[in-house]
């Protein structure tokens, strides 16, 4: 036999298409040429198979040896198709009966010795696989945890290509993914740590409840740091769908925890503020990988001393924001990956951030609008509460422990979250800040005029944008839900107001 196939996985984005490795051995110069779009990391295989196939005990095939990887049209990138192409290449010399492969797909990357070593992205490739209709998997065995995270498939795994070449031969056991045992939950910060600063709390309780975003401004000391670490502690746990799609990015990323199970929690990032435009929206060479506002998809992204950041970062948030999403262009293809995080800023009012705040500021005006305008207006009109916190007294620093916990928020959280997904189910929208302002604008959800009176006067006046007039009708109508009624009414609108605008704080 000189022609064999084997199935595998290829990876664009976050996105897994199944790949099938052609291989032709013919009578010829020795060589072996791969088609099919690979990128430098397959280019490379050929030595890497070579030597992992003779180091393995396997007798390499002197022919001409012809690799393809269909469909031919689609970009490949990266080392998991060592392991298929060792396989596919030993069945085609007649070395292997390929029977036992029928309808499995194979991951891995090799090493000189024969080793199977794990990949990234093994997660989405196997969904992608189960959604093709495949039913076996097989995997290296650091990544068998993470491929039997996927209902359906009978996943195995392998250390190295001779335990492969033996199930193959003569049937041997191949080694089966442990048993998930999940972890104890983390105690990470709580809410009711903070001291103080009811109005960011009730800020923070808004944003979650209706996935809003969040910009904090306040002098050093305040608790802007401490209320957005603690963002995440009330927001609700992530169900299946929204936990997969978490996992996978993180799998791309190579930052699954060792124990391969889904992630539940919604993810937290906070780069630092040198951090460049690729590894927050995401990039790289060759295949673009995720960068922090899609590592934070279904959580929070903070961005602490927001103004120290560059404008061309702060800047290129702005169409993520928007749609939910990044495409990264690159010439060989692009990658689109989920972006749907809340976004919440800190930063400090002016260039002295001199901790009793306003009083004793000792910069001119003109030095307080330069350092807040690195903020720009079109940024700043996507966050949808934009709150100004006072200084830290020491009545409320001192005062006893009187505050509600992060399990107390949730509750609420969890409670208004679920009265917007059933309002909005027929959209099929989930969180108030993700519906069109034009179904807020229209009946059966248009508000009264008489409770939003005040708004209009602002838009008229053109103190208030078209978005940001969208952007208070659903804080308002969040608002409601969080205090338990069916519709905002003319109070609700009121706080809104105030929470996007920061007056009266």
């Amino acid at each position: 036999m000189s022609y064999a196939r084997v199935l595998c996985v290829g990876l664009v984005g976050v996105t897994g298409h199944l790949v099938e490795v052609e291989a032709d051995l013919a009578p010829g110069l020795p060589g072996l040429v791969i088609s099919g779009l690979p990128d430098t990391a397959l280019h490379e295989a050929r030595d890497r198979v070579r030597a992992a196939v003779v180091n393995s005990g396997q007798r390499w095939p002197n022919r001409r040896i012809t690799l393809n990887l269909l469909p031919a049209t689609l970009p490949k990138f990266g080392s998991a198709f060592d392991v298929a192409i060792a396989v596919a290449l030993l069945g085609g010399s007649g070395e292997l009966p390929l029977a036992p492969l029928d309808g499995v797909v194979i991951l891995g990357e090799l090493g000189l010795d024969g080793t199977v070593r794990p990949v990234r992205g093994v997660l989405p490739m196997v969904a992608a696989a189960a959604r093709a209709g495949v039913q076996r998997v097989i995997v290296p065995v650091a990544n068998t945890a993470e491929a039997a995270v996927v209902p359906g498939l009978r996943v195995r795994g392998v250390d190295t290509l001779h335990r492969l070449v033996a199930f193959v031969r003569d049937g041997a056991p191949l080694i089966e993914p442990p048993r998930h045992v999940p972890p104890p939950a983390a105690s990470g910060p709580d809410l009711a740590e903070v001291a103080g600063q009811g109005l960011g709390r009730r800020a923070l309780e808004v944003a979650a409840a209706g996935g809003h975003h969040l910009a904090l401004i306040g002098p050093p000391g305040a608790g802007k740091t401490m209320l957005a670490e603690r963002l995440p502690s009330i927001l609700p746990a992530l169900d299946d769908a929204a936990a997969l799609e978490v996992t996978a990015l993180h799998s791309i990323a190579g930052l699954l925890p060792a124990d391969g199970g889904l992630l539940r929690r919604p993810p937290f990032q906070a780069p630092h503020h040198t951090a460049t435009i690729p590894s927050i929206v995401g990039g790289g060479a060759g295949l673009a990988r995720p960068g922090a506002i899609s590592l934070a998809h279904r959580g929070v992204l903070f961005l602490d001393e927001a103004p120290e950041f560059s404008r061309a970062a702060l800047e290129a948030l702005r169409q993520p924001l928007e749609h939910g999403r990044v495409l990264l262009a690159r010439s060989r293809g692009g990658a689109e990956y989920p972006a749907q995080a809340q976004l919440v800023l800190a930063a400090n009012p002016c260039p002295c951030a001199n901790p009793a705040g306003d009083e004793r500021c000792e910069c001119p005006p003109q030095a307080r609008r330069r350092y807040l305008s690195r903020l720009s207006g079109p940024l700043l009109d996507r966050i949808d509460l934009q709150v100004r916190l006072l200084p830290m007294r020491a009545a409320e620093l001192m005062a006893p422990d009187a505050h509600e916990s992060s399990a107390m928020v949730a509750a609420r959280v969890v409670a208004a979250r679920a009265a917007a997904a059933s309002r909005w189910s027929a959209l099929g929208r989930r969180l108030n800040a993700e519906v069109p302002g034009t179904y807020l604008r229209r009946p059966p959800w248009q508000l009264p005029a008489s409770d939003t009176a005040d708004l209009r006067a602002r838009l008229d006046s053109g103190s208030l944008s078209a978005r940001g007039f969208d952007r208070v009708i659903r804080l308002a109508w969040t608002i409601a839900d969080l205090d338990g009624r069916a519709r905002p009414d003319r109070h609700d609108v009121g706080e809104a107001i105030q929470l996007r605008t920061g007056e009266g704080t």
